[in-house]
């Protein structure tokens, strides 16, 4: 008989992503970790600039989101864990994430690169943008098209306008307008 995991076994585990409340996800790999269940909240380290000071702060890369290991019966315990909303699912069963998934991941993750998620589909045409890096450094501008992995963007410095193909990662949507 074949269970919500595919699988026929109850005790066989797989990583799965549980959905968290908005900015809950550490203290949900923290709580889960509390009841031994193996979790991963991969965190990156950033540098927040205000107006009179920088400080590093530890952010998911994963925004809302917690990888699990768990068989079926551990299941139940990670929803009934504070501030987890519930499994992500995938033709109606949890999705379960491939082993090699999470291994790259926390390879990226030991390499202390600098990383980030982005997902295109926050931005759109006519959105302002800052570049974060590369010889456009901090310009702004005004998006034209996302093309796949790149946005062309028109930058307004200097009392004329440069139109610029910049990669999606290079890019942060300019929200103090």
């Amino acid at each position: 008989m074949e269970n919500q995991f595919g699988s026929s076994s109850n005790w066989s585990r797989h990583w799965l992503v549980v959905y968290t409340r908005p900015r809950w996800e550490k203290k949900v790999d923290r709580l889960l970790k509390q009841q031994d269940i193996k979790s991963y909240c991969p965190i990156r380290s950033v540098t927040n600039q205000w107006a009179d000071r920088k400080k590093i702060v530890d952010l998911p890369l994963f925004s809302g989101y917690v990888f699990v290991w768990v068989n079926e019966r551990e299941a139940y315990k990670v929803r009934q864990t504070l501030g987890v909303l519930n499994f992500i699912y995938y033709m109606g069963k949890p999705a379960v994430i491939r082993d090699s998934v999470i291994e790259k991941i926390e390879e990226l993750m030991n390499r202390d690169v600098a990383c980030e998620i982005i997902n295109s589909q926050d931005i759109n045409h006519g959105d302002r943008i800052r570049i974060k890096h590369g010889i456009f450094y901090n310009q702004e501008g005004t998006v034209i098209k996302v093309q796949g992995k790149y946005v062309l963007m028109v930058l307004d410095h200097l009392n004329c306008a440069v139109l610029s193909s910049v990669p999606i990662a290079d890019v942060m949507l300019n929200t103090a307008i």
